[in-house]
């Protein structure tokens, strides 16, 4: 199914690109047609490589003072998910958060943020990892990153009509009809990328919330953490931006900052925490 969505997306990212190429004749739609390939495999190949490095996120070993605490629980969690050990990078910033990324499970990676670290005992901290173990595990990470490269993309381009556009010359229809078009896309394009953006993430952070506190072994890990999160994640956002928003554990996005409403790609926490609490209930642990 992630496979078929990946398609999806990376066939819509094209269409779009001939599209706006159009305005510029055969010799634009082929244009276009190349760059959305190049696109497309740079999504493919380097998105993770990309987001990793707009957050600044170094990676650890495990003789680095984080690298020992978290080596030992990210190599005891994949090995219960039956996943390779992922790379594992810290993200030098105080607001607490965690994401996976990577376009399968041999070529993954997990952040969290420095904040995080501070903010959580080990058995939270485990809960967290296991979540983003299980994004992993899923595969979800490829069509996450691939939507936010693609989504930046779509966005950026629907800015860039209004200046590149062929408007102009004597056919005053022809002229009007272009820039309704251009307007219709330029307001068209960044919600579609909202679309794309909240039709992968809420059922797949419920998905992962229960298959994390199956691997943690105990739902109240994480139940816990996000508890914690959604106080500490308010008081304290992460500068995330609204298109890669949906990457994260808890929504990094401040509430009051612009689109941070129309962006809510997460379900709400007191609904995850609820699931996680009958989840425990029914494993005889409340």
């Amino acid at each position: 199914m992630n496979t078929f969505k990946t398609f999806l997306l990376m066939l819509f990212l094209t269409l779009l690109f001939i599209g706006i190429g159009s305005f510029w004749g055969r010799d634009g739609m082929l244009i276009a047609l190349v760059l959305a390939g190049m696109m497309n495999f740079f999504a493919y190949y380097y998105s993770d490589k990309l987001v990793l490095a707009m957050y600044g996120a170094q990676e650890v070993s495990p003789s680095d003072p984080e690298g020992r605490l978290l080596y030992p629980i990210v190599e005891e969690l994949s090995s219960q998910a039956g996943i390779p050990m992922p790379r594992i990078y810290i993200i030098p910033h105080q607001s607490p958060n965690a994401f996976a990324t990577g376009r399968n499970p041999q070529h993954s990676a997990v952040a969290v943020t420095a904040g995080l670290l501070q903010l959580l005992n080990p058995q939270e901290l485990k809960g967290v990892l296991a979540h983003e173990i299980s994004h992993i595990k899923h595969r979800d990470t490829l069509i996450a990153v691939i939507a936010a490269t693609l989504a930046g993309a779509i966005m950026f381009l629907a800015r860039m009509l209004f200046f590149f556009a062929p408007i102009g010359g004597d056919d005053r229809e022809g002229n009007i009809l272009q820039l309704v078009s251009l307007i219709f896309l330029a307001i068209l394009a960044p919600l579609a990328a909202m679309m794309i953006q909240m039709a992968i993430s809420r059922s797949r952070e419920y998905s992962a919330d229960e298959t994390g506190a199956k691997i943690a072994g105990n739902p109240l890990y994480l139940a816990s953490a996000l508890q914690k999160l959604q106080v500490a994640s308010k008081m304290m956002p992460l500068p995330a931006t609204e298109h890669t928003a949906h990457l994260f554990i808890v929504n990094p996005l401040r509430p009051g900052q612009s689109f941070a409403r129309l962006f809510s790609t997460h379900p709400p926490i007191e609904e995850r925490i609820e699931r996680l609490k009958a989840m425990a209930y029914s494993m005889g642990l409340l």
